[in-house]
């Protein structure tokens, strides 16, 4: 349902750390209410008011362990949630015809499969994150890749708090991509992560990925080119969480009224090069 003009956005897991984040964002930005917030069934928040689940002051929105329902009240939904969960949710959005907004990370390829076949009834705007200031770096780093020749050897390494379970992450693996849009390679083709021990030497061309995890770090992400008697070196820090929950509402408020297809942050924020694709995971 709509009030007045503003768009209804739900969130699903809302009860995760991101989650709230999400549904924080929703209640500060003009244009929007927070439609509904949803879990998994079972869990203690289900029945409650969110704003005191929360540990503030009511907000008027049940949490609910039914996403249909919160679904058929809503223009958007933002998930930051599982792999296997996010899978459902597109199937639930794509019947309801809501924007899905993704920024689960860890995704197969069966799993992006899935996703794409919602992405023909619905709108999808999925990336591996959602700031403004990665998507550029993420621009950059197709560029960049594009003059640099193959003697220029590309390292992507990211850090993250302990407690993240994916390696490499989803922005890492976004940039990534942007590289081999550069050098018009697939990525998958060219990937080298996880060394230990007796590698041999560097292959040329690869597309190297180095993880790091500890402490309480949002978010980290640097690309260096190493070449012949230089290094290009171009990152993003991230020192505040919010920002990807405000460029999740900020991708859900574009994709309304937009054709059904999948999109990226890239579309969002208007940096879509025509004459070059920059693919994003």
């Amino acid at each position: 349902m709509t009030e007045g003009n503003s768009i209804g956005i739900a969130v699903v897991g809302v009860a995760g750390r991101m989650g709230q984040m999400l549904a924080q964002a929703v209640l500060e930005t003009p244009g929007t209410h927070l439609s509904g917030a949803a879990v998994l069934a079972g869990h203690p928040w289900v029945g409650r008011d969110l704003g005191e689940a929360m540990g503030g002051p009511a907000l008027g929105v049940i949490v609910e362990d039914d996403p249909l329902e919160v679904f058929a009240r809503s223009q958007a939904v933002l998930d930051f949630t599982t792999p296997a969960a996010t899978v459902d949710f597109s199937v639930l959005a794509a019947q309801a015809r809501l924007v899905h907004v993704i920024g689960t990370t860890g995704l197969e390829r069966e799993d992006l499969e899935k996703i794409a076949a919602a992405g023909r009834h619905a709108v999808v705007v999925r990336a591996g994150n959602m700031s403004v200031g990665v998507n550029l770096l993420t621009v950059m780093t197709r560029r960049i890749a594009a003059v640099l020749g193959p003697e220029y050897d590309i390292e992507v390494v990211e850090m993250h708090h302990r407690a993240k379970v994916d390696a490499p992450s989803g922005t890492a693996l976004m940039l990534g991509e942007a590289a081999a849009a550069g050098r018009r390679v697939n990525l998958a083709d060219v990937t080298e992560a996880g060394r230990h021990g007796i590698t041999g030497a560097r292959a040329e061309g690869a597309i190297g990925f180095a993880s790091l995890r500890g402490g309480d770090v949002v978010g980290e992400h640097e690309v260096i080119f190493a070449g012949p008697g230089e290094r290009v070196v171009i990152g993003h820090i991230a020192t505040d969480r919010m920002l990807f929950a405000r460029g999740a509402v900020r991708a859900a408020i574009w994709g309304q009224d937009r054709p059904p297809g999948q999109y990226t942050m890239i579309d969002v924020l208007g940096l879509r090069d025509p004459a070059a694709e920059v693919p994003d995971r």
